[in-house]
């Protein structure tokens, strides 16, 4: 744990030196914006069990489907530290200490993994790449407090623990599973493999094995259990959602679990427990088929085509691997090379050395990540910390090599094995090529782009106004919550369905049409961000629409800009009386 301090101390150092440029530019990182906006509205009294976000969408609000398990250690860290008299000092401690404890953890889970596969030489390379992974990831920066580090987290920690092959780690893994299913259901995937792992194990393997399918299966069904009953309103315990803990996976959950328990525990041999699992997963297919077959497609596959079109393209976290090749090649080869070179050396091993428990488990999960990463791109954010096991196993057997032969070849192979496993590398290189010709001109626009309207100073004049409702495009939704006092139609979120759909209506149709809609929501402001990627996309498309006219500075009577003859990075329309008849 010592070297896992001292690296969360390291970047710790290097945010404070830089001046913590994280905490007033969240860099586009919307879900932490509006984690922070439900954790004020939890620590200012809002029910534990009502996640409505009634500042954002049509009026009334909307539903979020996030889990209180994230709020819970952030909202503690405010309310602490408020105690100094400050909630604002409260809330800047939680920023940095919840992410700098995750990262810490996350380098440990890492350390030991490594150590497990690739022995004491794996350590030294486990801890840079690895700790290098997670920081240029940018998930675990001061600020970063959605719930997708706390899932790397516990994917991490289910690996180390299911590497221990004991009923005791298995319980430990089916914990972790549970809890990293509970905050977020795209690590469904994971899981899955997890427990087909454990399933060929309980059938293959030998005792220790089927003690460590059955730990899991029990604590996995039973840690659910307790997430449902203590984050689901008693009220909702019969409704079926497919995008967070609902009744749904309570029942697959208990099945599964309990099920994998008791396949696992037959002592008759292994064609009695390979009958048992391919039952277990018959029924739970049928389970799911009959009972929730509304979970079985997309998780946007009931979005309306247009908001498919225009508004999901805004989301980088899900787009493919060929869109992502296509727009931005250079953040493709920083999600998936070093997780590709993983993949190959975990192969290479596996045929080398055979079939062994560590490197088949943390293979078939890594390939998972990989594959759910060429679907939509937030599958990296799993790949490239898991691909710092196998390739610091791999460092760490160049330099045992290097250091028993003293072969000057074997310390150059071992070099370019450092070289080539670390991300940044490659992340480097690929910024290096962004700056010549053609792509520079693309890179300096793109960088033009990103640094307008993301800092919490470009809000300071709409944080001054008075508190009103805000027509804007749904990229900036998050932004205006966390730093003013106004509420927001639109949103980055596929439950507010019906506003973003009305926001997108209204910025690609006409200025009556827009008018109508602000005077029906109540609003009082329109504001626009000539920056943004969305704002741009929206005038392309309709070139004669309401957003368009904005853009041009053709505004319709019924708007006055808050600062005429100002070029902020906001652009601020107040929306006048309808004129006296």
């Amino acid at each position: 744990m010592g070297a896992a301090l001292v690296a969360g101390f390291v970047v710790l150092l290097v945010s404070a030196v830089s001046g913590l440029p994280t905490l007033s530019d969240a860099g586009g990182d919307n879900d932490s914006l509006l984690r922070l906006v439900q954790v004020r509205d939890l620590v200012a009294g809002q029910s534990w069990f009502d996640l409505h976000q009634y500042r954002m969408g049509l009026a009334g609000g909307f539903e979020m489907h996030w889990s209180r398990l994230v709020d819970v250690p952030v909202a503690a860290i405010v309310v602490v530290g408020a105690l100094t008299g400050s909630t604002a000092a409260g809330e800047t401690a939680a920023l940095v200490l919840w992410p700098l404890l995750l990262f810490t953890v996350a380098v440990f889970l890492i350390l030991r993994c490594a150590r497990a596969v690739g022995g004491d030489e794996a350590m030294l390379p486990a801890l840079v790449l690895g700790a290098a992974a997670l920081h240029f990831g940018g998930l675990f920066a001061p600020g970063a407090i959605d719930h997708h580090n706390v899932q790397i987290v516990l994917s991490l920690g289910m690996i180390a623990a299911l590497l221990g092959a004991d009923e005791r780690g298995g319980a430990a893994a089916g914990a972790c599973a549970a809890l990293m299913v509970a905050v977020g259901m795209e690590t469904m995937p994971y899981l899955v493999a997890a427990g087909v792992f454990l399933g060929a194990g309980a059938i293959l393997g030998g005792e220790s094995e089927r003690r460590s399918a059955i730990g899991f299966g029990l604590a996995f069904a039973a840690v659910c259990a307790a997430a449902f009953v203590g984050t689901v309103s008693p009220g909702a315990w019969g409704a079926v959602r497919c995008d967070a803990l609902s009744i749904a996976h309570l029942a697959i959950a208990a099945l599964s679990g309990a099920g994998l328990a008791a396949a696992a525990a037959f002592t008759g041999g292994r064609v009695r427990r390979a009958a048992a699992l391919l039952a277990l997963a018959a029924v739970v297919a049928a389970v799911v088929v009959v009972f929730f077959p509304q979970c079985l497609g997309s998780p946007y596959a009931g979005l309306d085509p247009d908001l498919e079109a225009y508004w999901m393209s805004m989301i980088s976290e899900a787009q493919p691997l060929w869109t992502l090749i296509r727009d931005q090649p250079g953040k493709a080869v920083n999600h998936y090379v070093t997780p590709m070179l993983a993949l190959a050396v975990v192969a290479l091993d596996l045929a080398r050395r055979g079939m062994r428990r560590g490197p088949m488990l943390i293979g078939l999960l890594l390939l998972t990540a990989v594959l759910v990463s060429i679907w939509q791109v937030r599958g990296a954010m799993f790949s490239v910390p898991f691909a710092a096991i196998p390739l610091a196993a791999w460092v760490g057997s160049w330099r045992r090599r290097a250091s028993h032969t003293g072969k000057a070849t074997d310390a150059l192979r071992m070099a370019a094995a450092w070289l080539i496993s670390l991300n940044v590398a490659w992340t480097m290189a690929a910024v290096l090529v962004s700056l010549v010709p053609p792509f520079s001109g693309e890179a300096a626009a793109s960088a033009e782009k990103a640094r307008k309207c993301r800092a919490g100073k470009d809000y300071d004049m709409l944080a001054a106004l008075p508190p009103g409702g805000v027509l804007s495009v749904a990229n900036l939704g998050a932004p205006i919550l966390r730093y003013t006092p106004h509420r927001v139609l639109a949103g980055l979120y596929h439950r507010n369905v019906e506003a973003n759909l009305v926001t997108l209506s209204a910025f690609t149709g006409t200025a009556d049409g827009a008018e109508a809609l602000v005077r029906e929501q109540g609003l009082a402001y329109v504001v626009l961000c000539p920056g943004d990627d969305e704002t741009a996309g929206l005038a392309e498309k309709a070139p004669t629409g309401f957003i368009a006219s904005l853009l041009r500075d053709d505004l319709p009577p019924w708007l006055e800009p808050v600062a005429p003859g100002d070029e902020p990075p906001l652009r601020i329309y107040r929306v006048l009386p309808r004129p006296a008849r």
